[in-house]
């Protein structure tokens, strides 16, 4: 269903009954959402989506891009009253904070680790300006259309946190049991890691990395609590299939893990396995390493996961490359360009916000699968 509903909107579209279409381009007039098939009732406003918008807003942090964008949103359509209607709801967003004088002056050059070669040969007319369409700022739209999936997920009392793991090699434990806190700690660290010791460590490596002109990757792991047991389907679209593909089609994303993960390879079935308990009546599993499902539904566990970030692509090293006819050059950032010298920082406010689409989605598909 999604490959099919992806086809006749040019891949801009997510979801199978709370659809999301994001439009616009990094240095175009504004971007935004257009949600379908959000049900009536909901009460949202717009501080919550400006406060889930500024976690991800550039410039709010010295470890982020100085570009300052105040993501103010304005709802078109599908609320009144402060309630959602059941029509269509239309998300705007600003762009204000424009220099496009950069990208004029690289324009004929491929730029190592971006999309413009690939967006040239596919489409041959492309806009050059902040990466366009392929731009992280695009993501904004979707934080926007995830506050109100937050709002939908809260009646059902489900909880959706997402945080830094690990940048670079600094692998983080935050030892946080309480959503709540967790997400406290979150907010408060500008590198959205609630591990205090592991933040110390992961500011001196950007102040590093920044000193030199180079970039680090990371990890975000999300976590999800009070899931009902039953969300997802089965074969193609298992839960962790669509989390999978919602994560990966962010930009800079290069790996996807639920629970153990990949460590499960390394693993026996006897110590893999998760036993069943009976805990207050309900039956529970002694320990979590499928991350939440199985065979693709939800087993009531919280689920859990991670996504992999690469080094942001821009950085301020020469690289040699290739101009737009073949020719050998060398890439040097002009003066006033802007990047993150880790992307996975404001993707934190973006992998909570898939993930909690990606739940709305299947609490709404399950209403259907009995009677």
């Amino acid at each position: 269903m999604q490959n099919e509903r992806g086809a006749e909107m040019a891949s801009n579209r997510f979801g199978c009954l709370f659809c999301v279409t994001t439009w616009g381009e990094s240095h175009g007039k504004a971007i935004g959402a257009v949600i379908d098939g959000c049900p009536a009732g909901v009460e949202i406003s717009l501080a919550e989506i400006h406060q889930e918008l500024a976690l991800r807003s550039p410039g709010n942090s010295p470890f982020t891009s100085p570009r300052k964008e105040s993501d103010q949103v304005e709802i078109l359509s599908g609320l009144f009253e402060g309630k959602t209607t059941g029509a269509p709801i239309c998300l705007l967003i600003a762009n204000h904070d424009i220099n496009s004088k950069p990208y004029e002056e690289t324009k004929h050059l491929l730029r190592p680790g971006h999309a413009n070669y690939t967006y040239i040969e596919k489409y041959a007319h492309y806009d050059y300006r902040g990466g366009a369409r392929a731009s992280a700022r695009e993501t904004a739209a979707r934080v926007a259309a995830g506050a109100i999936a937050k709002k939908i997920l809260a009646s059902y009392g489900i909880e959706v946190v997402a945080y830094i793991k690990q940048i670079g090699k600094i692998v983080a434990d935050p030892l946080l049991k309480e959503m709540k806190e967790l997400k406290q700690a979150t907010c408060a660290s500008p590198v959205r890691c609630p591990d205090r010791a592991a933040a110390q460590k992961i500011e001196q490596l950007l102040n590093q990395v920044k000193a030199e002109g180079d970039s680090v990757g990371g990890v975000v792991e999300f976590l999800a609590s009070n899931l009902p047991v039953g969300l997802g389907d089965p074969v193609y679209e298992k839960l962790e299939a669509r989390l999978a593909y919602a994560l990966m089609s962010l930009p800079a994303t290069k790996g996807f893990e639920m629970g153990n993960g990949f460590a499960a390879a390394q693993q026996y079935g006897s110590t893999n396995n998760d036993l069943f308990i009976l805990e207050k009546q309900k039956v529970k599993t002694k320990t979590n390493f499928a991350g939440g499902t199985l065979g693709g539904i939800s087993n009531g566990m919280p689920l859990i996961g991670r996504t992999a970030f690469k080094p942001t692509s821009t950085i301020e090293k020469m690289q040699p490359t290739l101009s737009l006819h073949h020719e050998k050059e060398q890439l040097t950032l002009p003066a006033g360009s802007r990047h993150d010298p880790c992307v996975a920082i404001r993707a934190v406010a973006v992998v909570e916000a898939m993930v909690a689409l990606v739940i709305v989605d299947a609490l709404l598909m399950n209403r259907c699968a009995k009677l």
